[in-house]
Formats: structure tokens, C-alpha cells, sequence
């Protein structure tokens, strides 16, 4: 009797005394289950014979919903029937003409449209390898991201013809066949696609073509966004495929949902975590060209869109639209994406209502990735210890004046304490593999540490800098190559950033550091946009960098720009503008400098210029 009055206390009691000591123990508990699920369906789905692919998933769904909406796209209503059909055109066009075999890559080179998806389900279903150029790059970018992929088919959108054009003499030496997709061409090296695919059968292609293919096959290359370089080619494997799909169900979306992408396809975040995702639930798209902060709430409401997609700075983009009554008349309900800034994201909770943001953080060749399924303003996800034991992962001290981690006596590296800010390296295991770029074991090799905490461990270098706080969230700190150190101290550049974008002038802020002669490290140096019809404040900046900032963090040089040039996934570009620095002979912008003395930015003039570079002037 008294064990059973026991056992009823304790029940009655702990899910309060849970709440009180382990506040988010239900939410915790709910994620690894819904993790450790997806775990399970991956390792059933790596066993079926044949493979079990995203494409096959699919496949089910037309057989299901074959008169669902799939793609809604500007006036065009697309069923999941009409999808299949279109792309086995597409497929068979493709075998015909191209003479595809599987195993073969292509270079896609599209816009957000219907096409794009159609040629995606096509190479699956033939077998082969998709490689996604992102449709910004030009001239050497161009080239050197279709040689890092190895394929002899390129596929281009008629609106990107006098792209290739620029790079077409070196495309016939390497006997690269061009297909455009228009009816005609009236170039002889570009050959026409789009009235082979009007001509040719939407039956079925067979199962066969795709044999070959494993859990570990690849499946596409994904090239990263070229902020410190050209870019690189990610490869992605049919595993991680379906590890980027089971995001969506993760995080409760459900089969009568209408998801809204605007972000690249071309990219991860548009393509694996929204499309794909989006396939593997089976639900309705929204497609747009790209973002457009006039038409998104728009689309929403025209569309009943319950799902949106963010990443870097589009919440803040919203935010910056003018107010409307309307603002909160719409039905999305969830925000996937990341890198939402903590004052942005509250602003965007305030004005738009009640979405839950949920914020997600993973690299597109990364081998782990965080979830912030609690909804705490800021964070990136928690840390959780079955999670952090599948994968094993550390955050470890790193010199960002040497650009190296931290290591001791023994050679090995050290971990931070909590409230420390440290580099995330993820442990190289068989169930978070690291497949590295393509053709460039160079690079390859440069994203592996080893022999961190033990010799011949590999880990993966993250470049992300991370803290952990005392209730385990996980918060992004900065970029490895956006952190500089000044004056014995190191600066975050989003820190700078997010306090710059408070003054009344400034829309948009850029920071990175700059070399200066005679003194070590970087000092700090933004590139701004101003709000339309407003005036450089030099004296409200001062102050509000002077009230937020220590004096090592306040940036020395200030440069106005038109527009803050960013890459197609919206990540500021920092590399070309660190080296012109604060060059009066090339920059045709105006400077400003910061004047300690006047407790001002005032002109940069070429005495000062000269007084710095001759080291005559000590900042």
C-alpha cells in the first residue's frame, strides 16, 4: 500500500519538479526521440534492397497523391503527377540526345524554376550525378566549378545563354556538349532541349538505371558560397540526403502543410532542407525566382503558406519593409532557417506574430548540425548528451592571430569552458563521415584536424566559432575569418555589426578587419549601407559605438557604400573589401575616420591617410 502512495506521489509531483530543475527535460526528451527515429528510418532504408532513395520516396507520394499540388510556381499549378511526367520527359530527352549513361555527372545550370526540379528528378531517375552551379558566377568561377565536377553534359536556363557564351571556347576543347532549354538555338555549340523534351515519352524509366546506387553513391555536388575564394565542391551522398530531409518531420511539419522557398536551389538550404524535405513529406512548394521582401508576405497570403525559409539576414530584411496593417495576416506558423541576429528575431516575433523561428545551424559538407526546437531567442540549438555521444563533437581554444587552435604542452588541444567561446570540431566517424570537395584534396585535407585530443584522431574543422552557455544552449559566435584580433583583444565582426545597424542612418553594416602599417593584427573597419533619404550621422555612430563597444572593438575606418554585396545565400562577402582596406587610391567611396579627440568620424583625407601609412600616426 504504501509503495503504490508512493509510486502516485511521485507521479504527481514530477512533472513540476521537472519543470522547476529540468525546465526543457519534455522538450529534450521529444527531440532525441524524433532523432533517434530518423536514425532508425535511415539505417532501414540503407538496407532495402534495391536502394530506397529520396527519388523513390517521391515516386510514392504520385502513386498516393498523384493529383496533389507539388510546385506552385508564379500562375502555374503543378500536380505531383504532372511533376513525374514532366521530369521523365526531361529524363528521356536527356538519354536520347546527351546520351546520359548512370554514373554520369551533369552541371545544372538554372534559375528557381519548375525546370530546375524536373531536371533534378530526371538525373535521379537515370542515375545520375547532379552538379548545382550556382547561377551568380561567371566567367573563371564558372569554369573552375565545372571542372571540379568532371562532367561532359551542361544544362543551361535560356536567360544564363550569354554566360556560357563568355566560356564557351574552353567548354568545346574540354568536348563539353551545351543543352539549353528553348525550343531553338542560334548558336551551333549550344545545342536546343527544349524541343526534345516536348517530343519525347513521360512513360516511366526503368529501376534498372538506377542498380548501382547505394546509401553511399553519390548524388549531387554542391558548391559552398566562394566568401574566401573560389568555391569548392561539396560532395553529397544519397546518405545525407535523406539525413537533410528528416528536418522538416523533426520539427512537426505535416503532410497538409504549404512550404514558401525563395532561396537558391542551387544551395542546401533551398534545395535539401526545402524540397527535398518537402518531398519526403509530401507536401505542397511554393516557388519563387528568388526573395523579394515587396512580394514574400504577399505570396503567403495569396498562397496560405504555413512554412517559410530564412536564412542570413532576410527576417532583417523584412523587418525593415514598411508597417502594415497586414503584417500579421497570414498563416505561417514555422521559420526554418539560420543566421536570424537575437535583436532581428525579437523585432520579427513582434511584428509578424507568433511563428515559431526555429533556427538550425549545419555546414553543407559539415558533419553534425544543431536544432533549436526550443525557440530560445538566439540560440542555434542545444547540448544534449546522447546527441553530443552519437557525434561526438568539442569546442576548442583557438588563436585567431595564428589562425590555429590552441595546443599543449603534449601537442593536443584544449576545450573551452562553458561561457567560452571556442572552434566546433566534429569527430570523423562511419556515422558522421566527412566526404570532402571534389577533386581538391587540398582543401580536403585543410578542413581535417588531427591528433586533437588523442594521436590519430580527425575532426572536423567547423570554422565556426561556438559558445555554450550554463543551461547547454548553443550559441554562433562568428566565422574563423571574420573574428580579427586588435589590440591584444579579439573582435567579432556580428557583434560590431549588430550594434552599428541600431543607428538611425545605417540599413545595412558590413565589418571585417583591415592591416595597418606598423601595428599587429587588424583594426576594424565597417562598409555600410544608409536608409533611403538619410544622411551620414557621424556623431550618432561615435555614440553608439562608444556606448556599446570597448575601444579595441569600435571601428576605425567607416566606408558608404550603394549596396552591401552578399552571395546568392545572402553571407556578406569580407575578403575583397579587407584587401582594399582603407585605400584612398582605389576606393571611390566615401571614408570616414574615427577621431578620437573630436569623439567623431570625420572625412578620411589624404593627410590622414598619408600620416597612417607612414606610420606617423599610431591608432
Amino acid at each position: 500500500m504504501y509503495a503504490i502512495c508512493a509510486l502516485l506521489a511521485l507521479l504527481v509531483f514530477l512533472p513540476p519538479l521537472l519543470r522547476h530543475s529540468f525546465p526543457y527535460f519534455w522538450q529534450d526528451a521529444n527531440y532525441l526521440f524524433q532523432y533517434l527515429r530518423c536514425g532508425v528510418r535511415i539505417s532501414r532504408y540503407s538496407k532495402k534492397k534495391p536502394f530506397y532513395s529520396v527519388l523513390d520516396g517521391f515516386l510514392e507520394h504520385v502513386k498516393k497523391q498523384p493529383e496533389k499540388p507539388f510546385i506552385i510556381f508564379e500562375d502555374q499549378v503543378f500536380s505531383y503527377q504532372e511533376a513525374d511526367r514532366h521530369s521523365n520527359k526531361v529524363a528521356r530527352a536527356l538519354r536520347n540526345h546527351a546520351g546520359l549513361s548512370p554514373g554520369d555527372c551533369v552541371a545544372v545550370f538554372l534559375g528557381n524554376e519548375p525546370n530546375f526540379l524536373w531536371t533534378w528528378l530526371a538525373l535521379a531517375k537515370l542515375g545520375c550525378i547532379a552538379s548545382l552551379l550556382n547561377y551568380n558566377i561567371r566567367a573563371k568561377s564558372l569554369l573552375h566549378c565545372f571542372t571540379c565536377c568532371g562532367a561532359n553534359v551542361l544544362l543551361v536556363a535560356a536567360e544564363l545563354k550569354s554566360a556560357v557564351e563568355e566560356v564557351l571556347p574552353t567548354l568545346r576543347e574540354k568536348n563539353v556538349s551545351v543543352y539549353i532549354f528553348s525550343d531553338t538555338s542560334d548558336n551551333k555549340d549550344i545545342q536546343s532541349l527544349g524541343d526534345k523534351i516536348n517530343q519525347a515519352s513521360d512513360e516511366p524509366l526503368p529501376q534498372s538505371l538506377r542498380d548501382s546506387i547505394n546509401f553511399h553513391s553519390k548524388a549531387a555536388y554542391i558548391y559552398t558560397s566562394g566568401t574566401t575564394g573560389l568555391p569548392k565542391a561539396a560532395v553529397i551522398t544519397h546518405h545525407r540526403l535523406w539525413a537533410a530531409c528528416f528536418l522538416q518531420g523533426m520539427l512537426g511539419v505535416k503532410s497538409n502543410d504549404i512550404i514558401y522557398i525563395n532561396l537558391p536551389l542551387y544551395h542546401s538550404a533551398g534545395l535539401l532542407m526545402g524540397v527535398l524535405g518537402a518531398i519526403e513529406r509530401g507536401i505542397t512548394i511554393v516557388l519563387s525566382r528568388k526573395f523579394s521582401t515587396s512580394q514574400f508576405w504577399n505570396d503567403c497570403q495569396k498562397h496560405n503558406v504555413t512554412i517559410i525559409q530564412y536564412v542570413g539576414e532576410v527576417l532583417r530584411y523584412l523587418c525593415n519593409t514598411p508597417k502594415s496593417d497586414s503584417d500579421r495576416h497570414h498563416r505561417v506558423r514555422l521559420a526554418i532557417g539560420n543566421g536570424a541576429r537575437m535583436d532581428t528575431w525579437k523585432e520579427f516575433l513582434h511584428r509578424f506574430g507568433d511563428i515559431q523561428v526555429c533556427e538550425c545551424y549545419g555546414a553543407t559538407e559539415g558533419n553534425v548540425g544543431f536544432v533549436n526546437y526550443t525557440g530560445r531567442v538566439g540560440a542555434i540549438g542545444r547540448e544534449v548528451f546522447i546527441h553530443k555521444k552519437l557525434f561526438p563533437y568539442s569546442l576548442i581554444k583557438y588563436d585567431t592571430e595564428r589562425e590555429e587552435p590552441v595546443r599543449n604542452s603534449r601537442g593536443f588541444c584544449k576545450e573551452v569552458e562553458k561561457g567560452e567561446t571556442g572552434l566546433l570540431v566534429i569527430k570523423i566517424t562511419k556515422i558522421a563521415p566527412f566526404t570532402g570537395y571534389a577533386k581538391n584534396r587540398e582543401q580536403t585535407e585543410k578542413k581535417q584536424i588531427r591528433d586533437v585530443f588523442k594521436k590519430g584522431d580527425v575532426y572536423f574543422n567547423s570554422g565556426d566559432l561556438l559558445k555554450v552557455d550554463h543551461d547547454n544552449f548553443i550559441y554562433f559566435q562568428d566565422r574563423i575569418g571574420d573574428t580579427f584580433r586588435w589590440k591584444g583583444e579579439n573582435v567579432a565582426t556580428s557583434e560590431v555589426e549588430s550594434i552599428l545597424i541600431l543607428v538611425d542612418c545605417i540599413a545595412e553594416a558590413n565589418v571585417y578587419g583591415v592591416l595597418v602599417p606598423g601595428h599587429e593584427g587588424r583594426t576594424g573597419m565597417a562598409s555600410v549601407k544608409l536608409k533611403e533619404g538619410k544622411q551620414f550621422n557621424a556623431g550618432d555612430i561615435f555614440t553608439t559605438v562608444a556606448h556599446h563597444l570597448p575601444t579595441y572593438a569600435r571601428p576605425r575606418f567607416i566606408r558608404i557604400q550603394n549596396s552591401i554585396e552578399v552571395t546568392g545565400t545572402l553571407k556578406q562577402l569580407k575578403v575583397k573589401l579587407s584587401k582594399e582596406g582603407f585605400n584612398m587610391d582605389t576606393i571611390r567611396n566615401p571614408l570616414y575616420f574615427l577621431d578620437d579627440k573630436a569623439k567623431t568620424y570625420v572625412p578620411m583625407t589624404r593627410s590622414i591617410y598619408e600620416a597612417i601609412i607612414s606610420k606617423q600616426m599610431r591608432l
